[in-house]
């Protein structure tokens, strides 16, 4: 009996830091991705200065990510193409794509209950026009 208590205690013991430790790091990674996804600026861009051409974009905020393909003709957003939107449960944030391109400005009102995967969506697109 207590051979099994020399081994048992201190795996126990041994789970529970190793449980602690990745609790702390994935709070930590957490509130890293939430700082960013705060800071998240949209620049107000002259789309009459945009070449003709279509142009990919891109912005990864870890938990969420998007790509996007920028269509630019005359001046105008023609079409936003959403080619892979990692999220986790804002699949519904995907229709801003379509309010972009209707508006003609990037700075669009956020999806409600997808704010952060329309920020990142609407700053790959911004990433996508402001390639040089």
């Amino acid at each position: 009996m207590d051979k099994i208590k020399t081994i048992v205690i201190p795996l126990i013991i041994a789970i529970l830091v190793i449980g602690i430790f990745f609790g702390i790091c994935y709070l930590s990674d957490v509130n890293n991705y939430k700082k960013v996804v705060a800071g998240i600026t949209i620049a107000d861009i002259d789309l009459s200065k945009i070449p003709d051409g279509v142009y990919d974009g891109s912005y990864d905020v870890g938990y969420i990510a998007a790509k996007v393909k920028v269509a630019v003709t005359d001046g105008t957003i023609h079409s936003i193409d959403l080619i892979e939107h990692k999220n986790e449960r804002g699949s519904a944030a995907e229709i801003i794509t379509k309010t972009i391109v209707e508006e003609q400005k990037i700075n669009v009102d956020t999806v409600s209950g997808a704010t952060n995967s329309s920020r990142v969506i609407k700053k790959a697109v911004e990433n996508a026009l402001l390639q040089e």
